[in-house]
């Protein structure tokens, strides 16, 4: 029987590597990114094209490699970070596997440029699928230039599984956000297509995440700073009345070294217990410094899963850390805008003793009689009294007779046409959130958020929205990141047509001027943030539509609320409304919108 083990050629070894390290565009940006952090760069430029399937470069201003290292870094296992096995115990650095240029250098066309600071020349050498076409000198600036070309051009069916440029940048976006974030001292440029989308400048960890979320976000945390024998925290928590529906700003670092944690997320949101309700999520952006050898971040090839030694002390640490700065934090800011008055009690004089105090009244008073003395002299006044009050409100009621109105000419020409008028049922809301009523059927009963969501969002598709808009007295500055604001201007038309009114001011700064009539301007950016956050969400979906992802982000943010009390004519209106859609019986994102109970069923 012949031999049927064969060792794999280089090539194809690194293909498979790529499968795990290189999966989208993202995770080659993540790799290059970090590669230069390790490198010792203060500047990095990061520059894509069509979300990173022409073009993903990175340039940097790092220490830079000689000829022999721009050579060998291509090679599969070659780093600079790793010599014994000990080491994968105490790593202080991002990359160490050595496998990212190597994978990358598989599926792309890759051309790198590097210079070492005190050389005169650099090197220049150009792969494709793992193949070196070119190496030489070449004169460039200090640092490394890596550029990457047509990702998967030799992998079509990896290629094919990508999806549309929006979620793909979006993933790039989600990567240079976790990069920069924790290297808050390192200037980063990201551009795309030629669009300058950031340019962060190093400061402080807060500073940091104004430049990247707006400087709104700089009231909206409390620090977070502790520091024990086992791991240091710091960072920043959101105030509770910050909390969200999503987890989209929750960013937890490690060594500085974004990671997913589920025990170490449910830690922080089980601080605020009791302070959000119920399917909110808190906002944190925590950095916690643990002794390397108390981790293991060797556990998954794109580094994002880590192991503890100490997890549950970990746990408790985090939970405590973070109830603390609410706690302090949030009485310091209570008691500095609503300070207690303190009253000063003179001391009573020496043998002094309290009198009760005595009231004084008139026992003859009758408010009845025909006379009082006012101070201008005798006013005579004439009230009925005992069985008079009858003929007084009867003699009011002929006094008053009702003007006719329009509605009731309606409704006179409703009769003398023989029309019955269509007189609406009487409405009950039960726990804030149903409204009940009756129709020949049986028992109506429609969950009023569900319900509303499918009336905005018909309106919305049929372009008869009428929402009454209210010009502001002072118009609102709203505040996004670079990211956010693309894409909110492209919603501002769809917003306008909803009774906003909203200009550009700068290229992250918009100002609202009007806003529909029921809308609060203090919670527009809270608003707008969900709205955004809805329709990244939705936009992620396959086969998702640009305008149905806005109507229904809309739909579900404008709609009126559980536990929102409505008059009798609103609960009436909304039933109109409902029935007159063309599926009322299920919101845009197909939950029930109303139940009817037959009347062999009350009672059943």
């Amino acid at each position: 029987m012949p031999d049927i083990i064969n060792i794999l050629p280089d090539s194809v070894a690194n293909q498979i590597a790529a499968g795990e390290v290189v999966d989208r565009p993202a995770s080659a940006v993540k790799e290059l990114l970090e590669n230069a952090l390790d490198a010792g760069a203060t500047k990095i430029q990061l520059i894509v094209k069509d979300a990173g399937r022409t073009l993903i470069q990175v340039i940097d201003n790092g220490c830079g490699m000689s000829d022999c290292d721009a050579r060998l870094c291509f090679e599969r296992h070659a780093t600079s970070k790793i010599h014994k096995a000990d080491d994968l115990f105490a790593i202080h650095t991002m990359g160490f596997r050595g496998e990212a240029l190597a994978s990358i250098a598989a599926i792309a066309q890759v051309e790198l440029k590097s210079k070492m600071h005190d050389s005169e020349l650099g090197t220049q050498v150009v792969i494709e699928g793992s193949d070196i076409k070119e190496q030489c000198s070449c004169s460039c600036s200090n640092g490394t230039s890596i550029a990457v070309k047509n990702l998967f051009y030799n992998v079509p069916a990896r290629r094919n599984f990508l999806k549309k440029d929006s979620i793909e940048l979006s993933h790039i976006e989600e990567i240079f956000r976790r990069v920069a974030l924790i290297n808050y001292n390192i200037d980063y440029t990201f551009h795309h297509n030629g669009k300058l989308l950031y340019d962060l400048h190093g400061g402080n960890f807060m500073e940091r995440i104004a430049q990247m979320y707006g400087q709104n976000y700089q009231e909206r945390f409390y620090p977070v700073n502790e520091s024990t024998d086992v791991v240091k925290v710091y960072g920043f928590v959101s105030k509770p009345e910050y909390a969200r529906k999503s987890r989209g700003e929750q960013y937890l670092f490690v060594n500085h070294r974004f990671i997913k944690h589920p025990a170490l997320n449910a830690a922080v949101e089980k601080a605020y217990t009791d302070l959000i309700p119920d399917h909110y999520y808190p906002s944190y952006f925590l950095h916690l410094e643990v002794d390397p050898s108390r981790i293991d971040i060797n556990i998954h090839p794109t580094k994002t899963e880590v192991k503890f030694i100490d997890e549950s002390a970990l746990f408790t640490i985090v939970r405590a850390a973070t109830k603390r700065a609410l706690g302090q934090f949030g009485l310091a800011t209570e008691l500095e805008f609503n300070p207690i008055q303190e009253v000063d009690f003179p001391p009573a004089p020496k043998g002094y003793v309290p009198q009760q105090p005595q009231v004084h009244y008139n026992p003859d008073y009758d408010p009845f009689k025909s006379s009082s003395k006012a101070g201008m002299g005798n006013i005579v006044t004439s009230q009925p009294r005992g069985g008079q009050w009858t003929s007084f409100f009867d003699l009011k009621k002929e006094d008053t007779a009702p003007e006719p109105t329009q509605q009731t000419t309606l409704t006179e020409m409703q009769t003398e046409n023989k029309v019955p008028p269509s007189q609406p049922q009487p409405c009950l809301q039960l726990m804030g959130s149903y409204i009940v009523s009756t129709m020949p059927s049986g028992l109506l009963v429609i969950d009023q958020q569900a319900a509303h969501e499918r009336i905005i969002y018909d309106r919305l598709m049929s372009h008869e929205s009428n929402a009454a808009a209210q010009q502001l007295l002072f118009p609102v500055n709203c505040q996004f990141s670079p990211a956010d604001a693309d894409i909110f201007s492209e919603l501002i038309p769809d917003l306008q047509k909803q009774g906003f009114e909203i200009g550009a001011l700068g290229q992250t700064t918009f100002v609202v001027s009007a806003t529909p009539a029921e809308i609060k301007d203090s919670e527009l950016q809270q608003l707008f943030d969900q709205i955004l956050t809805e329709y990244k969400g939705i936009m992620m979906q396959k086969f998702s539509d640009r305008r149905q992802c806005l109507c229904r982000s809309l739909a579900r943010q404008m709609s009126v609320k559980a536990g929102t009390l409505l008059q009798q004519a609103e609960m009436q209106q909304l039933i109109a409304d409902l029935f007159c859609c063309p599926i009322p019986h299920v919101s845009p994102s197909g939950k029930k919108t109303m139940a009817i109970i037959p009347p062999e069923k009350l009672l059943n």
